[in-house]
């Protein structure tokens, strides 16, 4: 078996890892839910990759994605359900479904009036999937807003779904207003001991900046992403000092720890000053 640039020579080696006796005992032993994680990993570090702008890693990366529809698919096939045939058939006749304007009659018009036909069509999917499935409800607006997401980016896209019918915030400045009311809601809580509500006014406010994030035409997810990192980056500056100086981290105290980390946050701002001016 050789690598190849061609995609049915993956199909080929995930068969083989799963075919019985010969194959890989731990592919052998894995089934859908088992791998599902792997697959939201893997998006994960493409994304991780585009962030650094890492196209090397991407490449790879972009790979191991890939690999995930392909094993998916093969084990479905053993169970006789579908292929990786199906799926990509799947895809490809749901992308010429949805662009009429550029594999039919439609005219293309603007990317406002695109995404306004894309989502009518969703709309009608919606109905015809909810009508399949025998579903005991109405479809609703949410439904393919999938429960899976990180809780912060699935915030961000409900409020968006339901902003389509109008259900909004009229502009930035009435969502900062509710996360401002929401604050304090949660301040409330702290002088009760109702661990619950605490726990429900404190959603409410992620929530809320979810929703001003997206008003400020902010992805709330990259931007925790990106605070994320630069929390870990100032607090590895806080351990260099604690060793240059000769403290274990844990007994250096909060006043010189403190200082460590102003010091990074002092030196970020003068550098951000300078790239600006």
């Amino acid at each position: 078996m050789e690598p190849s640039r061609d995609i049915s020579r993956l199909i080929e080696i995930m068969a083989a890892l799963r075919t019985p006796v010969t194959g890989c005992p731990w592919d052998l032993e894995q089934d859908f839910k088992t791998i599902r994680h792997y697959t939201i990993e893997e998006a994960y570090e493409v994304a991780d990759a585009i962030e650094r702008e890492d196209y090397e890693d991407l490449r790879d990366e972009l790979g191991d994605l890939i690999l995930q529809p392909v094993y998916h698919a093969q084990m479905a096939s053993e169970q006789g359900l579908f292929d990786i045939g199906d799926v990509i058939y799947a895809v490809t006749e749901k992308l010429i479904r949805r662009h009429p304007h550029v594999f039919g009659d439609a005219e293309a018009g603007t990317a406002t009036s695109s995404e306004a036909r894309w989502e009518n069509i969703k709309a009608a999917e919606r109905a015809t999937k909810a009508e399949r499935r025998g579903a005991d409800r109405p479809p609703s607006l949410l439904d393919d807003v999938p429960p899976g997401l990180p809780a912060l980016a699935r915030a961000g896209k409900l409020a968006k779904r339901a902003a389509r019918v109008g259900f909004d915030w009229p502009d930035a400045d009435a969502v900062l207003a509710k996360c401002r009311e929401e604050f304090e809601e949660v301040a409330e809580t702290f002088s009760e001991t109702d661990e619950e509500a605490r726990k429900e006014e404190i959603g409410d406010l992620l929530f809320s900046i979810a929703n001003l994030a997206r008003h400020a035409g902010i992805d709330p997810e990259a931007a925790l992403r990106d605070a994320n990192a630069k929390f870990v980056r100032r607090f590895e500056h806080v351990e260099a000092r604690c060793r240059q100086d000769g403290f274990d981290i844990d007994e250096a105290g909060l006043t010189r720890l403190d200082r460590y980390w102003n010091e990074v946050r002092t030196a970020d701002k003068k550098a951000k000053s300078a790239v600006e001016g």
